[in-house]
């Protein structure tokens, strides 16, 4: 990858990260109470639909940046250039590179996302004071509660969505014979990103619940299997599913934005 590469998927990442963050933040605070453990009216209802969102807006544009820099380069180390020659090594291709993505990525996500949600559960607080809060008693560490079950929701979800996404424009491009338009790479992002939601939605919930917990919790400490299992045995299935319609949503209409925005920033810069 050269240096206009690298740039044009720094700034198109970021610009699209921003997008779809800031636009779809009212699903995602809905999504957040609905897997809350308190249940979605004592987390707040539809009252205080934006609390949280200074920390998605500071956290979006270089957790996107990140995430597609290291992608785009992954793709290029790993040969993504030659995938013709060897069409059947594209997938994995493409899953090692959204995989290395998403770890760096979380780097920069996680703290934002905690943050976040808990400010999103708990809308009487600020940002700031939920910030504050979580330094005061647990300190930098409590900023990266979850960073462990977020790389496991994410990988997963990455695993599925950014491979059927190159597939889906891979397809769509052969049928009309000619690159697709940024529009046209949406609604290959869409269609993925709506796969991709319903299946990790489990993993999500999960996430959820161990950022929202308090400090010193059997949940804050447990790992993604045992806090699902909790789940399974106190709610069903529909617990592990909550939150499943806002999210497929959120990340199908997500991704159309996400991965539109990224296509067309990046070409126009290139």
């Amino acid at each position: 990858m050269d240096r206009r590469e690298f740039v044009a998927s720094l700034v198109a990442g970021g610009c699209a990260g921003m997008c779809v963050d800031l636009t779809l933040f009212p699903l995602d605070t809905i999504k957040t109470r609905l897997q809350s453990q308190q249940g979605f009216h004592k987390a707040g209802g539809f009252r205080g639909i934006y609390a949280g969102v200074p920390s998605a807006a500071v956290g979006s544009f270089p957790n996107a940046a990140a995430f597609f820099v290291t992608y785009e380069c992954a793709k290029s180390l790993l040969g993504a250039g030659g995938a013709p020659a060897a069409p059947q090594a594209a997938p994995v291709t493409h899953m090692l590179a959204a995989s290395l993505g998403e770890v760096v990525a979380c780097l920069i996500r996680v703290p934002a996302e905690v943050v976040k949600q808990r400010t999103q559960a708990s809308p009487s607080s600020s940002t700031y004071s939920t910030l504050l809060a979580t330094l005061r008693e647990e300190g930098v560490r409590g900023l990266y509660r979850g960073y462990g079950s977020t790389v496991l929701r994410e990988i997963p979800f990455s695993l599925v969505q950014f491979p059927l996404w190159e597939y889906l424009k891979t397809l769509w491009s052969r049928r009309q014979g000619h690159m697709l338009s940024p529009w046209q790479s949406a609604v290959c992002g869409a269609l993925a990103g709506a796969v991709s939601a319903f299946v990790t939605t489990p993993l999500d919930v999960a996430k959820t619940r161990i950022m929202l917990a308090k400090a010193g919790s059997t949940t804050a400490s447990s790992s993604i299997p045992l806090v699902l299992y909790d789940v399974w045995r106190s709610r069903g299935l529909p617990g592990l599913f909550a939150g499943c319609t806002p999210r497929v949503a959120l990340i199908s209409v997500g991704g159309f934005i996400f991965l539109g925005a990224y296509e067309r920033v990046r070409c126009t810069l290139l």
